[in-house]
Order: C-alpha cells, then structure tokens, then sequence
C-alpha cells in the first residue's frame, strides 16, 4: 500500500526496551536516563554530521527510555516484595469501577492510593486493584470518588504469566492488590463527569433490552457486544465464543469504534456537515462510548487509533491505518508501559498489524490475480462465469487475505493466551465479522433514537439485533460442533509464546516494507513461520 509510519522508529525500540526489562536485564535508571538523553542529542546531530548513524542513535535512545520506563513503573519501596498479606486500612480514589452482574453484590475495579496510616503512608500514589462485598443496602461507587477501604494488602507479583489474572493486573501498572474489602465512608464525591457517564451507561444498558425482555440469553450477548459487560454471559456462552474464536467480539475494541465512526459519518456526510465539525462530533461521540462502557485498555487503544485518523481527515492531511497504529501504540506506551505485557494489548496490536501489513495487500493481490483473466474482455462483453469471478475477486479475496493474516496472528496468541487452537476460527471470523458489524450499527442506532425519545425505533432495532445474535448463536454451534473446530493446545516452553507472536509480527512488517517480493519470499513467510511455530512449539491436548 505505500504507506509509511514513521514514528515505528521511536514505538517499536521503546516496546524492545520494556521487554528487555521485563526479562531482568535493567539498566540503573539514572544512568539509562542519561545515556538516553546523549543518544537522543547524538541522533539529532547525525541528521546533518553522519546521515547513516541518526537510525542506530534513535533506535538505542528508545531502547534506553523503555528499560527506564519499566524501571519507574515497577519501583516501590524494596521491603514490599516478599511481604505477606496484610490488614490495611486505605483512602482510595476510583480510577476505575468494572460493571458487575446484577445478581452480585462483588464489585472490582483500580484505584490510587491518596492517603494511609503508619507505614503504609509510603505507599501513597500507588495503583491498586481491588475487589470488595457491597452491604445489602449499599450503593456500587463511582469513579472519581475517594472513598476509605479495609481490605488485605498483597503485591502483585512482579513479572506474572500473561495469561493470568496477575498478567492482567501488570498490564494495568497495577503493582497491589486489596482483597475482600469494605467500603467506609465517601470522602470526596464523584464529579459530575463521572455522574453523568453513570447515568448514561445505565441509560444504554436499559435501552438495549427494550423490546427483546423476553430473550435473556441474546440481551446478554446484545450487551457484551455493545458495553463490553461479558459477565452477563452464561458459561455455555462464553465457551461457545471462545471455542469459535470470536471472544473479541465482546470487547469495545477497533471492530466496535471503527464501525460506529463509520456509521457517524456516514450519517453526518449526507447532512453535509464540515470536515473539522464532523470529526469533532465522531470524537465526542467515541470518547463518550468509551468512558461510559468502562475505558476498557482495548477501547482506548482503538479510540486513539480512530482520533488519529479522524484528526488527519479533518486537516486534510496523508493518512494512513499504519502510522494511526503507531501513534495510537506510542501514546499507550509512554503512559501505561506495563500494558504491553497484557493479552489484550498483545493481541489487538498483533492482530491489526497483521491486517494492515499483510491482510490487505494480500487480498489485493488475490483479487488481481483472479482478475487478469477478466480484464482481457471488455466488461460489455463479459459472460456469466466472468461476473461471477468478477465479484468474488472484488468481494471474497480481501475478505480472505484480512481472514487469513488475522488467523495466523491469533493462533500464535490464542495458544499463549487462551490455551485453545482453532481452526475453524478462520472461517467463522469471515462469517461472523458483517453481522457483527450489522448488530453495532443497529445496537448504536437503538441507543441514539431511544436517547432521541424513539421507543418504537429502538425496539424495532433491537429485535433486527436479536434476529442477527441469532443467527450469530447458530453458525457458532454449528462451526464448534465438528470434532476438528478447536484443540486444547499449550506451548511447550513459556518463552515460546512471546517469540512466536514477535516473530510473525516481524515477518509481516519486513514483507510490508520490501512490498513483499518474491525474491524474499512473497507473501509465504508468516504462513511458514506460523506453520512450524505450531508443528515443533505447541503440544496438543490437555496438559
């Protein structure tokens, strides 16, 4: 595609250097800081001096900053590490609450340590996550408030497996935990901001049951897929998702932003609406999806995405989806470096690279070649057999060059992080991705003419959702009922995991930038690597 994304050369070092702390070898940080900052002058200078050496410079000024980045996120007081379990008491303030079920009293979330007795007072400004039993006639807390807490105070552990819950804690740049806390009494309210996100959400998560009461079992997936709240889900749903490869359909992710800028401004383009005035409106709109659902890390990742380009467009400058992922994975970084160890953010970035640098110049080139045959008779002339190539080669190939990179990317880290291989994901995923897409436009527009006053409307989205949700239900059944579908599958060594997924990532960025020639291989090796990657590294079954 041509496309170039120039800040891959301050993200891509900075990520190495974050992983190079992660497996222990960190520099002292004043040092690292230093040198960092030598590096940096050293580049800036080699742009004039020595034209050859500004990219080694810049690369190893990054390099530095990352290690110097995981050295501040990890760092509290020394004498914590090996500590038990203790009794704390706490004044916290909610960064973030996780909407529970309804039928729970539990409710979770990360808060910021402002104040604590004796010695804990060393603790202040330390990010917690914490999971607290509500009193029958208490109220769930909101966001922003500060609020006193007793719980049990414990470290998490400092380099967990990924695909634990520890892992997911570390991806948040959360180093304590409290445990089976109680909530005292509400120092400072929330904010009004807050207040108003509350009531909104509530307002959604009403609005999408209007209409479909009667079918519990697609309001839940309908509000998974729309709010993100998976724990309405039933344990056969959720195994049903996650046999068939479609756990990422419940997530506020690039799927669910992307389709709902799309649907605004399409909306907004036939009103005539100006560039800066639409944007602005599409990013208002987004920000509130995203803050109202929770501010999940995938929702952020993919509004920044979007606000990138929605920000190109608006100025009328080059844009492209590569340098949006950069920037979008850059900003992340720099402030929140411990989300690079999530499976969220591994798997989000892993995947979409993979469908800018290989999906889709793939599907452009199987298009091409099942067109040349095409485009040696004029289109008057064209026979039936020439239409119908015809539209699969503009309709079926870039949806099978998209379905085949994501494929080859998810298995590497469907094994890391799921522990389940499968193959029918491929297939599914290409079925299951337009009416997901169908089931956003319709759920975003239920919500848009219910705020709107529009029951009626509302309603008769709603049921063209739950007729979709069905239809969804029924190829996943179908799809996962076949011996062949999924695999229980594990690598055979921890480090496996993270190589595998680097080195198709890697693969796909350098045929990206070689413009995939066939003297390097063409569009083969990814597919190789992820091949042998499954052959020799993953042992299936139960382990």
């Amino acid at each position: 595609m041509g496309h170039r994304a120039p800040l891959l050369w301050l993200a891509l070092p900075f990520l190495g250097g974050l992983a190079v702390g992660r497996m222990g070898a960190a520099v002292p940080l004043a040092m690292g800081l230093a040198v960092s900052m030598a590096a940096s002058a050293a580049a800036l200078l080699a742009t004039w001096l020595a034209p050859r050496l500004w990219g080694p410079a810049l690369t190893g000024s990054m390099l530095l900053a990352g290690n110097a980045a995981y050295g501040i996120a990890t760092c509290i007081p020394l004498d914590w590490n090996d500590m038990p379990e203790r009794e704390a008491r706490l004044i916290l303030r909610l960064d973030r609450v996780n909407p529970g079920a309804e039928t729970t009293r539990k409710v979770t979330g990360t808060a910021t340590i402002v104040r604590a007795a004796g010695r804990l007072d060393e603790l202040v400004g330390q990010r917690i996550y914490f999971s607290a039993h509500l009193r029958r006639t208490e109220a769930p807390p909101v966001a922003s408030s500060v609020i006193s807490a007793a719980g049990l105070l414990g470290r998490v552990p400092l380099a967990p497996p990924p695909d634990s819950f520890e892992g997911y804690l570390s991806g948040l740049g959360v180093n304590f935990r409290l445990a089976r806390a109680r909530f005292g009494g509400q120092q400072v309210p929330p904010s009004a901001y807050r207040l108003f996100c509350e009531r909104l959400a509530a307002r959604m998560n009403g609005l999408l049951g209007e209409g479909i009461e009667r079918k519990p079992a697609i309001v839940a997936v309908y509000r998974a897929m729309m709010l993100g709240r998976r724990r309405g889900l039933s344990e056969e749903q959720d195994q049903l998702f996650l046999r068939g490869g479609s756990m990422h359909l419940f997530a506020i992710n690039g799927l669910h932003i992307g389709v709902v800028a799309l649907s605004m401004n399409a909306l907004l383009g036939l009103i005539r609406s100006p560039r800066p005035l639409s944007a602005a409106l599409v990013m208002v709109v987004l920000w509130l999806d995203v803050d109202s659902t929770g501010a999940s890390p995938s929702a952020v990742r993919a509004f920044l995405m979007v606000a990138v380009m929605e920000s190109a467009w608006a100025l009328r400058l080059p844009g492209n989806p590569l340098a949006a992922l950069a920037a979008s994975a850059l900003v992340v970084s720099l402030v929140q470096p411990m989300d690079l160890f999530s499976a969220s953010f591994q798997m989000s970035y892993a995947v979409v690279a993979g469908i800018i640098t290989l999906g889709i110049p793939l599907g452009v080139r199987l298009r091409d070649r099942l067109m040349e045959k095409c485009n040696l008779v004029p289109v008057g002339a064209w026979r039936l057999r020439d239409r119908a190539r015809s539209s699969l080669a503009r309709h079926a190939m870039p949806a099978l060059g998209v379905g085949a990179a994501a494929a080859i990317v998810g298995a590497a880290s469907g094994v890391e992080f799921f522990g389940l291989f499968s193959p029918v994901g491929i297939a599914v995923n290409l079925l299951l991705a337009p009416l997901a897409s169908l089931v956003i436009v319709a759920g975003f527009s239920s919500i848009v003419a219910g705020l709107a006053g529009g029951i009626f409307a509302t309603r008769l989205l709603n049921s063209a959702a739950g007729v979709l949700l069905v239809s969804i239900d029924g190829i996943l059944r179908l799809a996962t009922a076949a011996p062949w579908a999924w695999f229980p599958a594990h690598y055979r060594a921890g480090w496996i995991g993270p190589v595998a997924l680097v080195l198709v990532v890697s693969s796909c960025l350098f045929g990206y930038g070689t413009r995939w020639r066939a003297d390097r291989g063409g569009y083969w090796p990814p597919f190789a690597i992820a091949a042998l990657i499954l052959i020799l590294g993953v042992r299936f079954g139960l382990p």
